[in-house]
């Protein structure tokens, strides 16, 4: 398995950054997720942290070295983030439970597999074009949709403030999740993970174009720059992880990650270690943050690949 990948988070207008991000692999299983902490709630940077540490952990479990079923796994790890921040909330006593949108997507055998819970969004490209996007947790996607289907709103549902979510991890009911794969992938083929702050800065003409037109390396923190210059002062953090498949036999370009030398048993990871009691997590996920892990996972090759030797 070979892929490109970059990732960059950016504070914005906000006093903080909520939004986590984060992939970790095997041999033969990728799976990329992003998180954003809901403002509005307690400790909405915790939750994106907890929600992104448990897939981590689940995935670790499961992943050996592939996923007997990727989507039962995406699925089943969402929920699992859930019951993590509702048991958070109540071993803390705290009034409210912190709470997060959570997107995920998982490579395997030549596919892709995604889930997704509120407005965070999945972006796939193939060839310049769009072949699919997530759809929001939101009134402003639903309406869309019963306008489409030739049902106008009701004039109770024009007076909900639209860009409200009705589903996230960690309120009080059982949360909305959407599953979709497996996808057939062909090399060349990009998927991009993003939080709110993009996408509402930037429409998905403008997402594409960036996307398609530049190397993973350069579209990621260009399309985040844009979003920043557009919203101005207001922005909200903006978060973006994008993936470029590389297939399973060509050889892998500059900066690429290849997989191979992985023994069945080595897990890499760029999602934060759990944290100790009474530990916050940082704000800013910066490119020195970045760059260690990347370390990490390279020391974790070469030692495989000398197990293997010896």
């Amino acid at each position: 398995m070979r892929f490109s990948v970059y990732q960059v988070s950016r504070k914005g207008g906000r006093p903080k950054n909520e939004d986590r991000m984060g992939y970790c692999y095997t041999r033969s299983a990728g799976l990329f997720a992003l998180a954003d902490g809901m403002g509005g709630h307690p400790e909405g940077e915790v939750a994106a942290q907890l929600a992104l540490q448990t897939l981590a952990a689940l995935f670790q479990r499961d992943a050996r070295p592939a996923l007997p079923d990727p989507l039962r796994f995406l699925n089943d790890a969402v929920l699992a983030a859930h019951h993590q921040l509702l048991r958070y909330a109540t071993d803390k006593s705290l009034p409210d439970t912190p709470r997060t949108t959570v997107v995920a997507c998982v490579l395997q055998g030549n596919a892709a597999h995604w889930v997704h819970c509120g407005d965070s969004r999945l972006y796939l490209l193939r060839e310049a074009q769009l072949v699919t996007r997530t759809r929001d947790h939101s009134y402003t996607e639903l309406q869309g949709a019963l306008a489409q289907a030739g049902q106008p709103p009701s004039a109770d549902a024009q007076r909900f403030n639209r860009n409200v979510l009705f589903t996230c991890l960690g309120s009080p009911g059982k949360p909305v999740i959407d599953t979709a794969g497996p996808v057939p992938l062909l090399p060349g083929d990009r998927l991009m993970l993003c939080s709110d702050g993009l996408w509402g800065s930037l429409s998905d003409e403008t997402i594409v174009q960036v996307l398609a037109q530049r190397p993973i390396p350069d579209a990621v923190p260009e399309l985040a720059e844009q979003a920043l210059r557009v919203a101005g002062s207001r922005s909200d953090n903006v978060t973006v992880l994008g993936v470029e498949w590389e297939g399973s036999e060509a050889a892998p370009p500059v900066r690429a990650v290849s997989t191979r030398a992985l023994g069945d048993e080595v897990f890499a990871s760029t999602i934060q270690a759990s944290l100790g009691a009474g530990e916050v997590p940082s704000e800013e996920l910066d490119e020195d943050e970045i760059e260690r892990s990347i370390r990490e996972i390279n020391e974790a090759i070469k030692r495989s690949s000398q197990q293997k030797k010896s």
